[in-house]
């Protein structure tokens, strides 16, 4: 089992920024990707940001790619993602997901991973 706490979101400015933090525990994360996916009311659940956990390697949706950074805190055992340049249509709640996928391609979809967390509220004023 892998537990997964999210954190860090909030009511924000347009412009402004936040981070994002989720903390890990369970078993261990060798081989995991951790990725963010974002809800909005009325929309699809979709792909935001995914890091491999030990090569740290990093993958962006579009959207957000320029303007935010994943990271993490191998220590920790968190995962962090640093929003910036927040526009309105960034407002949903975001979810920490952690998985096992076969290949990068599949970082981009959300049934690809195993564990999910409770999600955060990002809300961003116009």
């Amino acid at each position: 089992q892998v537990q997964l706490v999210e954190s860090g979101g909030g009511l924000v400015q347009a412009g402004g920024s936040l981070r994002l933090s989720c903390a890990a525990s369970g078993r261990t994360f060798s081989n995991y990707a951790m990725g963010w996916f974002r809800q909005a009311p009325g929309k699809e659940r979709e792909f935001v940001a995914a890091i491999a956990w030990s090569s740290g390697s990093t993958y962006y949706a579009d959207s957000v790619k320029g303007r935010s950074t994943i990271s993490r805190d191998v220590a920790k055992i968190t995962v962090y993602l640093q929003m910036n340049s927040l526009k309105p249509e960034d407002t949903a709640v975001y979810y920490c997901a952690a998985g096992l996928p076969t290949w990068s391609g599949n970082y981009y979809y959300a049934h690809k991973y195993d564990y999910w967390g409770q999600g955060t509220q990002v809300t961003v004023s116009s």
